[in-house]
């Protein structure tokens, strides 16, 4: 198990300019698996094909009414400094060393695709809507890579670190995260927090802005207090059609 040790995170990380390691962004992505491909939506396929599928698969579509469900592949934006939730086969040069979590302006970037997933060592069969208060993983579509975090420090603004963890998909318990919202479902059009299940830090963006390799783009960790910062919308994605269970609830509840 990772060793819980903030200190570790050296104060040199802490600056802007030598904040990450690693390939420049834009360097072809590591593929998850071994070089076997990543798998969108049940498909696995080469990660230099995967903006090309996704798009093909209807990625413009926006959020709408609805539920978010398993198996989804969508981008998320932090609503209030309007980045969405970034990855890539960077590395930061302090605390854990492990590949780089970011926020980006550009819609249309390929390295922003994550999979609604069920928790740690369970199922959340393809369909399912996520429920509030239900933990999910969000793995990385291009590096399959898990949304994490951990008790080191971030390189520039000193709160919790969040990374992408674990190989094709599987990490470990860290990379479980609480979808935090009201009503009974994640709706697409709604704005939810997501909260660390482990250390209850909630995913968040305050504005701090990397130089080289990655320029322009915001640091993204976590935060104890739930602030404005803390808020995520679904933008654009592949969204999995309800299962037969959700549209027999809905039934009934509109009875």
């Amino acid at each position: 198990m990772e060793a819980s040790a903030a200190a570790a995170a050296s104060e040199g990380g802490r600056s802007r300019r030598a904040a990450t390691s690693g390939r420049a962004e834009g360097a072809t992505s590591a593929s998850a698996g071994g070089g076997m491909g990543t798998e969108v939506a049940g498909w696995r396929v080469p990660p230099v094909l995967v903006p090309v599928l996704v798009l093909a698969l209807g990625a413009a579509v926006r959020g709408g009414p609805g539920p978010v469900t398993c198996g989804s592949v969508v981008k998320l934006l932090n609503v209030r400094h309007n980045v969405r939730l970034h990855s890539h086969d960077v590395r930061y040069g302090s605390g854990s060393g492990q590949q780089s979590v970011t926020g980006v302006s550009a819609a249309d970037d390929g390295n922003s695709y994550w999979r609604v997933r069920g928790r740690t060592a369970a199922v959340c069969e393809r369909g399912t809507p996520v429920r509030c208060g239900q933990a999910i993983r969000l793995t990385h579509l291009g590096t399959g890579r898990n949304l994490h975090s951990h008790r080191f420090a971030s390189p520039l603004s000193g709160n919790q670190e969040v990374s992408a963890f674990g190989e094709a998909g599987e990490g470990d318990y860290l990379d479980d995260w609480t979808v935090v919202c009201s009503g009974t479902y994640w709706a697409r059009d709604g704005e939810v927090r997501f909260q660390h299940a482990s250390t209850d830090v909630f995913l968040s963006v305050t504005g701090e802005q990397y130089g080289r390799p990655i320029h322009g783009q915001k640091e993204v960790h976590g935060m104890a207090a739930s602030s404005q910062n803390n808020y995520w919308k679904v933008m654009e994605g592949i969204f999995m059609q309800p299962s037969e269970v959700f549209k027999a609830e809905r039934y009934h509840a509109e009875l």
